[in-house]
């Protein structure tokens, strides 16, 4: 049979209504007040921002602490009063961790990450992050290249082999701006917070916005802070990490300043995938001129960043990284607000502002499986007919069902059926669509999709985290 005649042959099989369910690429409308937040940006502010970030010289996890204008206590202070300055809704905290001698971590330290919090009407928490820790491995080592080999290594191994920052030697107070790495996932951050609090919307989800310590030593500021949160059993619907966002010139001379890549680990049917998606469909509505490249995995081959800390602990997380970086200006001296692109970066800021707004107004995705992880789907009475379950999601106003050929790895199809908890698609067999269904408010605000994953495939993601 060929390929037409099979399709034909499925569609006789859907129901009519099912025929012309809109794909998730088609849906939603522009919410004004999630517009009128996104077009608040400032790249103005963000680049104030990223100056003063480097103007500390350095920000490294071991750099001074007590100078009032250099080094990464000056730094933090100063991001203390920033969020503290943009709303008094932000509710601003230093988040303090004592750290022994370890790895990177050549001498005792105190840690500190910096977080301000707006309170939602719920405690189920989405984190917009960036990590305000900068390094140079090299130091003032003699001829440092200040690039090469060792900036392109994550946390910076040196050009010479081996961990340059477990040298003995290693001037943690040498000139590291950080600019880019991750001034601008920081300048982004600071700008969300102010965007966010005086936006006048008031948001289900409760927004953390946190610059990250000791993400250049191991991820150890977001690796505390997350298992903290897997203690407490807190609620997390996602994490938007962004690190390395600022810049639209490539160090293979390329120029893209109409792209940014978001990385998310697998697999396919992951929430971290789930939450990668739903930041592309919402880009698109408010952002339609800035295109998202979905990776599918965790992140650049190599190397990682605070988003894995999360995602350690299967709470939903994506990094979003620059289209094209410059690995010359890493882990060095030369990683200056002068190799950015502010207006670059403004993008960023609004594709992260509009999908953090958006999630942050929905209700949370409902859970498809019963209390033993058992996916609630089967083939109903017939024995041919799809038939969907999922529990009842606190605010959702009705509900839209997603499905997709098992071979594709984004939803083809989708149908608003209402405020249901079960529903069933006729004559569609459970093994040759993958089916997923998501939770809508009021106003048509919609969660992150939740998919009805085969027993084999948790059988497998289990064995593999093992």
């Amino acid at each position: 049979m060929s390929r037409a005649l099979r399709a034909l042959a499925v569609g006789l099989l859907l129901p009519p209504t099912l025929l012309t369910a809109q794909s998730t690429a088609a849906q939603g409308a522009s919410d004004p007040r999630v517009a009128a937040l996104v077009a608040s940006v400032s790249p103005e502010r963000l680049q104030a921002t990223a100056t003063k970030l480097a103007s500390f010289g350095t920000r490294s996890t071991l750099s001074d602490t007590l100078s009032t204008t250099r080094g990464i206590g000056a730094a933090r202070r100063w991001i203390f009063e920033e969020f503290r300055k943009a709303s008094p809704k932000l509710q601003v905290a230093f988040d303090r961790h004592m750290l022994p001698k370890q790895g990177r971590i050549t001498r005792d330290v105190e840690l500190v990450n910096v977080v301000a919090i707006l309170p939602g009407k719920t405690d189920r928490r989405i984190y917009l992050s960036g990590h305000y820790d900068s390094v140079n491995p090299r130091g003032n080592a003699p001829n440092n290249p200040g690039a090469g080999a060792g900036a392109r290594t994550e946390a910076g191994a040196g050009a010479a082999g081996g961990d340059a920052q477990m040298r003995a030697e290693m001037d943690h107070n040498a000139d590291a701006p950080g600019a880019n790495d991750d001034g601008s996932g920081t300048s982004l951050t600071l700008e969300l917070a102010r965007v966010f609090a005086n936006s006048g919307l008031e948001f289900d989800a409760t927004l953390v916005f946190v610059t990250w310590a000791g993400e250049e030593q191991g991820l150890i500021g977001a690796m505390v802070h997350a298992q903290n949160l897997a203690a407490a059993k807190s609620t997390v619907t996602a994490n938007f990490n962004n690190d390395i966002v600022g810049s639209s010139l490539g160090g293979n001379g390329i120029i893209d300043a109409e792209s940014v890549r978001i990385y998310s680990l697998g697999p396919e049917d992951s929430m971290n995938r789930s939450l990668a998606r739903y930041i592309a469909r919402i880009a698109g509505i408010y952002v339609p001129s800035h295109t998202i490249r979905l990776m599918a995995r965790e992140d650049r081959f190599g190397r990682g960043s605070d988003h894995s800390s999360f995602t350690a602990f299967d709470f939903p997380a994506v990094v979003f990284r620059e289209a094209n970086e410059n690995y010359q200006r890493q882990h060095n001296a030369e990683d200056k607000p002068e190799g950015m692109d502010f207006r670059y970066l403004a993008q960023n800021t609004r594709v992260n502002a509009a999908a953090a707004a958006s999630l942050a107004l929905a209700p949370a995705a409902p859970k498809v499986t019963t209390g033993g992880g058992t996916p609630t789907i089967s083939r109903g009475t017939s024995g041919y007919d799809a038939a969907l379950q999922w529990e009842a999601a606190a605010g959702a106003a009705g509900y839209r069902v997603y499905w997709r050929n098992t071979w594709s790895n984004d939803w083809e199809r989708s149908q608003y059926v209402g405020n249901v908890t079960r529903f069933q698609l006729p004559n569609v067999s459970i093994d040759d669509y993958v089916f997923g269904v998501a939770a809508v408010n009021a106003d048509g605000h919609e969660s992150l999709i939740s998919a009805y994953v085969s027993a084999n495939r948790r059988m497998q993601e289990v064995q593999v985290k093992k």
